[in-house]
């Protein structure tokens, strides 16, 4: 009992010490803004602004005094001196970066069938995720703009879906971008990178189609770098934000539908290869084509996803 009560004591330090590491360089950054004599907000404006509790943004600002960063009396904190690179503190490499954890979180869903409704408890996702649980509690916090997930009235969180509106909007508006990218695409020269890319796409393709049967589960992972290669070649940066939207419902959501799930990728496979096919040859009429039939079956899915799970 006492050793297990030691682990659980080390691993609330650890936790702690992480999280006061990464606000103690949040806070250096903050007062970076700052010139020499300029006043610090107070505690609770700090706590705010840093996304952390009071108890750990007095305990950044005792180090930041100890450093000579700042002066401290009362309520009162000025800027000393400007923080240098050597006064941050290194903050554990071992976690996962946000872009590793909602491929794991997404990949965990899709692997072993969370359905809707499904209570997400934030300290064993957390431990699952190698991450600590405030940043968990962030990183669903930006999945909750898209529906995704939902805070439990009580508290908690909880896996949700979307309303029938929302996927149909989405859908539509994914067909005008990649439309746009099948034109942008044909145009470009024969020495672009995207031809080898879509070439190197085709095998895998290829590849997948011959071992299907045991690696269909793969097919949402292929799917989402086929998309976001076509969709790259645009330069803009609201396209490069709908993509994020587009991992996280069609190489997510759609998958909810467990139905003839194997068969459903093959087919897919053979929609995409089609689409690689017309732009290899620079038939825009054809790749227009081979996206619209590609682009609606999807749409299909994701309707029929929904409709499975009374979410329509």
């Amino acid at each position: 009992m006492i050793g297990l009560c030691s682990h659980r004591e080390n691993e609330k330090l650890a936790r702690t010490d992480e999280r006061f590491r990464t606000a103690f360089n949040a806070l250096l950054d903050y007062c970076g803004t700052l010139k020499r004599g300029d006043e610090l907000p107070s505690e609770l404006a700090l706590a705010r602004h840093l996304e952390v509790s009071r108890t750990v943004v007095r305990s950044a600002l005792d180090r930041l005094r100890d450093e000579g960063i700042i002066a401290w009396m009362g309520r009162n904190k000025s800027l000393l001196r400007t923080p240098k690179k050597s006064d941050r503190l290194v903050v554990q490499s071992d976690q996962i970066s946000q872009e590793e954890l909602e491929r794991q979180f997404l990949d965990w869903i899709l692997r072993f069938d969370v359905p809707p409704g499904t209570s997400l408890n934030v300290t064993e996702l957390a431990r699952k995720f190698r991450v600590p649980a405030y940043g968990l509690q962030e990183f669903l916090a930006s999945l909750s703009r898209f529906s995704l997930v939902s805070r439990r009235p009580r508290g908690g969180w909880e896996l949700v879906g979307f309303t029938l509106d929302y996927a149909l909007e989405l859908s539509d508006f994914r067909l005008m971008l990649e439309l746009n990218a099948v034109s942008h695409l044909i145009a470009l020269p024969d020495d672009h990178a995207i031809w080898k890319r879509l070439a190197e796409l085709a095998d895998e393709h290829r590849r997948l189609a011959e071992d299907i049967d045991e690696r269909y589960h793969d097919f949402s992972g292929l799917d989402e770098r086929f998309h976001t290669a076509i969709g790259g070649v645009v330069r803009n940066r609201f396209v490069a934000e709908f993509q994020k939207v587009i991992t996280l419902i069609f190489h997510y959501h759609y998958q909810w539908d467990k139905t003839d799930e194997r068969e459903r990728n093959l087919a897919a496979i053979g929609e995409h290869l089609r689409l690689i096919e017309a732009l290899q040859a620079r038939d825009e009429a054809a790749a227009t084509s081979a996206a619209r039939d590609h682009l609606l079956t999807s749409k299909q899915t994701l309707v029929s996803s929904l409709r499975s799970h009374a979410l329509a």
